[in-house]
């Protein structure tokens, strides 16, 4: 399996200068081939590749980076025209691949050579081709059999520098259950972000805080002059507002995803076009905060790694379809609670709708028992909710232990 793993380098100011250097020649790289690609027919980055060698004869600079690091900024060009290739066969209206400007272009990847791990006096150090030694805060373990296949290294708007190292580990995942015991459903939500079907209920994360911090901030660079020395110092501000919110989002994703991939053998969810969600009138900065699309597909990636059933059901009439008799009632978006005429069953609504698409689930997979209801395994589903902070703390060490690194 491949998985990537993140970890913050600490460069000196002159290895900053260099990586800064080799950032912005790979973009003139970039450029240089794509003013190729307008011009020439029945180009490919195979081809285009083989140019490299001929064109450093002329452009000296280009023996300063790795040759591995020029090879994969032409693939770059060729993936994004892919890219965009394919957005146009599903019928989105696209347009032409642009120069990238100091700025869009924040990184640089070696493949397969022109790194190393190294441990100098006890400290692990990222030892790059062209560029030497880098320190870096190597907080969490790679696996023990794991391969490093990539190494891309990127500077963040806030002027800090990464590494992402992709690994590769020759185990495949573990085998899935054939009748998984311990099957849950999860309704997201804006207001409570998670309810699942065994009564735990996760409020959205708090980040009022940290959404006033970023507007101030945000202000006090509308009134900078563009481009100025104060005007560059308040964008990094800015930079730093945003990281904190998409850290402090991406921590809970991470934990809440962990433990539900780890404590069960079947996890049930709506299959949500998040995008479109977000495009709807009305309350989308709520929306787009809530990051529903990025907790699913952490949900998916980590149930895959644990052998554990993942399944997206169609999310339409899951709120009004009772989980106890099935008829169907409609009620608007502020009756929180489910009153079923037909059969009595009262629950809160988010309980009812995670019912739902656990049982959906469970038949469209065609495993486990799709017809247990909440009134014949007496499991509560009219919970109060509990704050995000609690669940993480209160939960099992799995949840702790997945928030120390990123994928």
């Amino acid at each position: 399996m491949n998985y990537n793993y993140r970890y913050r380098l600490r460069p000196s100011d002159s290895l900053k200068d260099q990586l800064a250097w080799t950032v912005d020649t790979c973009r003139q790289v970039y450029n240089h081939f794509l003013h190729r690609l307008n011009r020439n027919d029945d180009t490919s980055a195979y081809s285009e590749q083989k140019l490299l060698p001929s064109l450093k004869k002329w452009w000296s600079d280009l023996k300063s980076v790795h040759s591995k690091v020029l090879q994969k900024a032409v693939q770059r060009l060729y993936d994004n025209l892919a890219t965009l290739r394919g957005r146009k066969e599903n019928g989105y209206c696209v347009g032409t691949l642009n120069w990238k400007a100091p700025g869009e272009y924040r990184s640089f990847t070696y493949s397969q050579s022109g790194f190393k791990l190294k441990n100098t006096s006890g400290r692990t150090k990222l030892w790059l081709s062209k560029l030497g030694e880098i320190p870096l805060t190597f907080h969490r373990d790679l696996p023990d059999d794991a391969d490093i296949k990539t190494v891309t290294v990127k500077q963040e708007p806030t002027g800090k520098w990464y590494a992402i190292l992709g690994v590769e580990t020759p185990k495949d995942p573990p085998a899935k259950p054939e009748n998984p015991e311990k099957s849950v459903g999860i309704d997201v939500g804006i207001c409570k972000y998670a309810h699942d079907t065994d009564g735990t209920a996760v409020e959205s994360p708090d980040l009022l805080d940290e959404r006033e911090r970023l507007e101030r901030a945000q202000r006090n660079l509308s009134r900078k002059e563009h481009g100025s020395a104060n005007w560059e110092k308040q964008r990094r501000i800015v930079a730093e507002r945003h990281a904190d919110l998409k850290r402090k989002r991406r921590d809970l994703l991470h934990k809440l995803s962990n433990y539900y991939a780890t404590e069960y053998d079947l996890v049930a969810v709506e299959d949500l076009d998040a995008k479109g969600l977000v495009e709807l009138p009305g309350n989308s900065r709520n929306r787009a905060g809530a990051a529903w699309g990025t907790f699913l597909q952490m949900l998916e990636y980590k149930c895959e790694r644990e052998g554990t059933y993942f399944v997206a059901v169609d999310p339409s009439g899951t709120t009004t379809e009772c989980a106890s008799c099935g008829v169907s009632t409609d009620k608007p978006l502020w009756v929180r609670d489910h009153s079923c005429p037909a059969c009595g069953f009262e629950a809160d609504r988010d309980a009812n709708a995670a019912w739902n698409i656990r049982s959906r689930g469970i038949k469209q997979l065609g495993v486990g028992r799709s017809e247990l209801t909440p009134v014949e395994t007496a499991l509560p589903v009219d919970t109060d909710s509990v704050s995000a902070k609690r669940v993480v703390e209160a939960g099992s060490p799995t949840l702790k232990r997945e928030s120390s690194g990123e994928r």
